[in-house]
C-alpha cells in the first residue's frame, strides 16, 4: 500500500514526534525536534516553527514536499498555537490530530473545537500515542494500512 508523505505542525510539547512514532509502530520515547526531520514518509517540524510567525514561511514552502498536514492539537492546552483559518494557507489536505486523549486533564472536545477553527479540510481525529486509541483509525485514513 502506497504511503503518503506527510508533514506534522503543531506547537512544541504537542506530541508529534510521540505521535509519528506510533504511527510507525516504533517504541521508544521521543527527543525534541530541533530542525526539520525528513523521513521517506514523514516530515517533522519544530513547535517552534508553528509558535514564530517568522518561520510560518518554512513551513509553506516544506509542505509542498507532503501530501497530508497534520495539525496537531494537545488536549491538555486551553489555547491552540493556530491562528483562525489557517490551514486554508496550505494546498493541501489538512487533517486535524487530537493528542494526549488519555491524560487526566484532556479536554477533547475543547481540543476538536479548536481545531475546527483553522478551517481544515480533512477530518479531526482524536489519539492516544500511550494507549494506542485512535492511531490505527488516523494510518487507515494516511493509508499507512
Amino acid at each position: 500500500m502506497r504511503r503518503g508523505r506527510i508533514m506534522l505542525i503543531g506547537a512544541v510539547g504537542a506530541g508529534k514526534t510521540t505521535l509519528l512514532n506510533a504511527l510507525n509502530k516504533i517504541d521508544e520515547p521521543a527527543s525534541k525536534t530541533q530542525a526539520l526531520e525528513y523521513n521517506t514518509c514523514s516530515i517533522d517540524t519544530p513547535g517552534e516553527f508553528m509558535e514564530n510567525p517568522n518561520y510560518y514561511s518554512a513551513l509553506f514552502s516544506t509542505s509542498l514536499e507532503a501530501e497530508i498536514l497534520l495539525f496537531v492539537q494537545d488536549a491538555t492546552k486551553k489555547l491552540s498555537i493556530f491562528p483562525p483559518g489557517f490551514a486554508q494557507a496550505f494546498s493541501k489536505r489538512a487533517v486535524g490530530v487530537v493528542t494526549k486523549i488519555d491524560h487526566p486533564d484532556a479536554n477533547v472536545k475543547q481540543a476538536k473545537e479548536m481545531l475546527k477553527k483553522i478551517d481544515l479540510n480533512g477530518p479531526i481525529l482524536a489519539v492516544s500515542a500511550f494507549t494506542g486509541e485512535g492511531i490505527e483509525e488516523l494510518r487507515k485514513l494516511l493509508n499507512w494500512g
